[in-house]
């Protein structure tokens, strides 16, 4: 499997079919009072299982689900009942907001076999399709082994050394009002603006109003206009390197370079006091 989206309607095909692993991976904000297990136990997609993002992550940092170590990865991923056979489709609980996260961490660690729900549990629950409630059922343990591609990765020093050099084009997800500091960070204490030279697309402009991704030639169209056409290699940056994925998701779907993630985004850029900042 190559696709990177997959319906509704194809994921209720083949939902139960062996190697099939369906994932919740939703993520909210610190500033939405929502609590995403609770949620998932109230009603999630038949035999889903939960990826929790801030346990498939470094736990030795203080930033926020940060990538993991392969080896953290791979036995986690293990645990949870995905083998290098598995197909994995993510989905989160707002639609397309956290779900890509899981499928660029998948791609980061060398598993092809993911994919996206295209508009999530919002439109599987608006088609009536079935659910099912409670934990999820015991995962049977499977040997996942990682492949890392660190060329998908990129940490503050890079960005640093960017600014200047200017070889990849900076691209950043967040809403317009946070990226010209016009309103405040959701997280406390948070310096509030962008990196230097970097270009606001937030995500939700990618997205359609039942938050399906647009089709390809409207995400080329969306994409070409702040700059990115496949001449210069992109890095993809957000709050905390979740809805950055989206943004990273949409080049694929447009048959664009997929790029590069800046994974400490910026919770850890606006968190120092020795990164320059734009307003």
């Amino acid at each position: 499997m190559t696709m990177t989206l997959v319906s509704t309607g194809w994921l209720a095909q083949h939902l139960g079919k062996p190697g099939l692993v369906v994932f919740d991976a939703t993520k909210y904000l610190p500033n939405e009072p929502r609590d995403a297990m609770a949620e998932f136990r109230a009603g999630h997609l038949p035999r889903a299982r939960f990826f929790d993002v801030d346990v498939i992550a470094d736990a030795d940092t203080d930033l926020p689900h940060m990538v993991p170590t392969p080896g953290r990865f791979a036995k986690l991923l293990g645990a949870l009942g995905v083998g290098n056979e598995s197909t994995v489709v993510f989905y989160d609980q707002k639609g397309l907001a956290s779900a890509a996260r899981g499928w660029w961490m998948m791609g980061l660690f060398g598993h092809d076999r993911a994919a996206v729900l295209d508009g999530g549990l919002p439109k599987w629950v608006a088609e009536d399709r079935p659910m099912e409630d409670g934990d999820a059922l015991p995962a049977a343990p499977a040997t996942f082994r990682p492949d890392f591609r660190a060329t998908r990765l990129r940490g503050v020093g890079d960005i640093l050394a960017n600014i200047d050099a200017r070889r990849e084009l900076v691209l950043d997800a967040r809403a317009a009002g946070r990226f010209t500091a016009a309103v405040p960070e959701p997280r406390p204490g948070m310096r509030s603006g962008h990196i230097p030279g970097s270009v606001n697309l937030p995500y939700t402009e990618l997205l359609a109003a039942d938050q399906t991704m647009l089709p390809p030639d409207a995400l080329r169209a969306r994409l070409a206009a702040a700059g990115v056409d496949g001449s210069k290699p992109v890095v993809t940056s957000c709050g905390s390197g979740i809805t950055a994925c989206i943004l990273t998701l949409a080049m694929v779907q447009a048959g664009l370079p997929a790029g590069a993630v800046y994974d400490g985004s910026w919770t850890e850029w606006g968190g120092r006091a020795d990164t320059p900042i734009e307003t």
